[in-house]
């Protein structure tokens, strides 16, 4: 008999067997690893190798190849795949430098950037090896991050005042981001597109008809998460003042209202001041100049664009209101208190930190 076909046992202990065993029974195994484990117990000496391969359906010399794994290794042994060498050639440190070094400069000519193309045109090694370089340290010169640092003189303690609003609001008093989100427009696709299907993303024209615009002024009661929204066909100061007038007949007589703003001209023209002063328990907070992301109902119009506006097709003005009524309605059966997490001693000292880095940059620039 062909010794290749020889029963061999491999004297599992009884822990071991049973793990094997257990194995073999889960459903969260690697299917790599089934045909490994199943060789195992089925190796106690009183089968065939042949017997085994067939049974497990895999070659013979898969079957020996993992009997000597584990009489060498144990069990740990068949869960690991050794390790091959890498057919790519390492690159030489001075060849890795010089890429990262250059993609740290401008590149020449009328580019704003480099692409992996013109960096092997001027390194000399391959698009491939550019990007081999670049994931391996992390360099995305395609991708650009938008800032806008705020160089409110009262940043600090405009954020303080703003923050302390969301984490500990006073008692007996009402909290409110208001701002307006403007030129919503009601675009009407000019031919209707196709459902999502297996295999087929949802489709849509790229032309569309216009019917003007909106504007939505909205208040997100930081208490409950619920929003208060109105639309208009402008959003001047005038309409701004109609939007608290509404806000003011839907709060309970007594309350004080605390409301954060943006600095938007229109909330602080001189109409909007004078409706302040008669209305004294009217409290408003300014978020820091460049700073709206501070004002918690930005959330929500992101919300609104993602999954109402952005995709949606109106026949008109009075289409796109209804639709934004409806968002709103929806939004306040299941609203939330809304809760603020991030610490304003590190949004302070992250600006700060930003600050020096930029003004840093530009006297290096400068000189």
């Amino acid at each position: 008999m062909d010794v290749s076909q020889w029963a061999i046992d491999l004297k599992l202990a009884p822990a071991d067997r049973n793990r094997f065993e257990a194995l073999v029974r889960s459903g969260n195994m690697p299917q790599k690893l089934v045909p490994r484990v199943r060789i195992a117990p089925l190796s106690d000496g009183m089968r065939l190798n042949g017997a085994i391969a067939r049974e497990v359906g895999v070659a013979l010399p898969t079957v020996h190849r993992w009997q000597r794994r584990v009489q060498e290794q144990g069990m740990d042994g068949l869960v690991r795949d050794k390790m091959r060498p890498s057919r790519i050639p390492p690159l030489a440190p001075e060849v890795v430098e010089r890429v990262v070094e250059m993609t740290l400069q401008e590149p020449p000519g009328e580019a704003t950037h480099w692409s992996s193309r013109t960096m092997a045109a001027a390194s000399g090694v391959s698009g491939t090896t550019v990007r081999r370089i670049w994931r391996a340290h992390g360099l995305k010169p395609h991708r650009v991050r938008t800032f806008k640092l705020s160089r409110d003189p009262k940043f600090v303690e405009k954020v303080q005042d703003v923050v302390g609003l969301y984490m500990d609001p006073p008692q007996h008093a009402l909290v409110l981001s208001v701002d307006e989100k403007s030129q919503i427009q009601a675009l009407e696709r000019t031919q209707p597109g196709m459902p999502l299907a297996k295999g087929q993303p949802a489709t849509q024209t790229h032309d569309y008809t216009r019917h003007g615009t909106t504007t939505l002024f909205a208040a997100l009661n930081v208490l409950d998460g619920t929003v208060l929204g109105q639309c208009a066909a402008r959003h001047r100061h005038q309409e701004f003042i109609r939007f608290p007038n509404a806000v003011e007949a839907a709060v309970p007589v007594g309350k004080v209202v605390h409301v954060i703003l943006d600095n938007y001209a229109n909330h602080k023209h001189p109409k909007v001041r004078a409706w302040l002063e008669t209305h004294p328990r009217w409290v408003f907070h300014f978020t820091p100049t460049s700073a709206s992301w501070l004002n918690a109902v930005e959330g929500f119009f992101s919300k609104l664009t993602q999954k109402r506006l952005r995709r949606g097709s109106f026949r008109g003005i009075v289409d796109l209101q209804a639709a934004i009524y409806r968002f709103i309605a929806k939004h306040n059966r299941t609203a939330k208190r809304f809760i603020w997490t991030a610490d304003p001693d590190r949004i302070i000292a992250s600006v700060n930190k930003a600050k020096r880095a930029s003004d840093t940059h530009l006297s290096q620039t400068d000189g």
